[in-house]
């Protein structure tokens, strides 16, 4: 048996888990993208918005001055009118405006279902992993890794879905926001999707048995025949 292997699980945990946590912190936050409005001229403020998976929240920025290549409203760190609201499809008491094209519910509600998949993944993982230290469990590492490798895909695709639903919400004519950014939240689903992928591999290779470095290792662990 290697000994090295439980210090290499552990090694592994440990990266998973600064995994786990940018992926709650890119599902529970609403920074993965960052919306503004086209400026008007002579105009004393403007709107923009972030959202995220569950909540949009907008702002009005009070323009101080408006520079001459500048078109659009921004950035979203200025000062202004705060206000944050759930998305009309998950509190039906709720407005938004920005998502009230179908397509876009769609997408929104896709994105945030696959993240929790994602999430529900990872604790799952986490869970086979923390048993597998018991003695003579080390059978549960290789579906932990699985549980990693499919909660780091599920929040990529998630990623993709939200790229794909601005991508389309800035070209479509229905809405006025004509400039968008991705945010600290995306990267942080971004990370943990490398973290998560990786180390799910690396956790699988790891279970895997040690296969023999010399020719006759097979043969001296054969049992004697009687």
């Amino acid at each position: 048996m290697d000994e090295s292997k439980p210090l290499k699980v552990r090694l592994a945990l440990a990266v998973i888990l600064v995994g786990i946590s940018l992926l709650f912190a890119a599902v529970v936050t609403d920074h993965w993208a960052v919306l503004s409005r086209s400026l008007e001229e002579n105009t004393t403020s403007c709107e923009a918005a972030h959202f995220g998976l569950w909540r949009l929240c907008t702002k009005r920025i009070f323009m101080q001055e408006q520079g001459p290549k500048q078109k659009s409203c921004g950035p979203i760190s200025l000062p202004g009118d705060h206000n944050c609201s759930y998305f009309k499809h998950f509190t039906p008491g709720e407005t938004s405006e920005i998502f009230e094209v179908t397509t876009q519910k769609e997408y929104s509600i896709s994105a945030a279902a696959i993240a929790i998949f994602s999430v529900g993944f990872s604790i799952i993982g986490t869970i086979c992993v923390l048993l597998s230290f018991r003695k003579k469990r080390d059978y549960l590492l290789k579906p932990a890794s699985m549980f990693y490798t499919f909660a780091g895909l599920c929040i990529i695709i998630s990623v993709e879905v939200m790229r794909q639903s601005v991508k389309r919400m800035i070209d479509s004519k229905e809405t006025d926001w004509i400039k968008y950014s991705y945010s600290w939240s995306f990267a942080c689903a971004c990370a943990s999707f490398v973290l998560l992928f990786v180390c799910g591999i690396a956790l699988l290779l790891i279970a895997l048995p040690r296969f023999p470095q010399n020719p006759w290792e097979t043969c001296m662990d054969a049992e004697p025949e009687h």
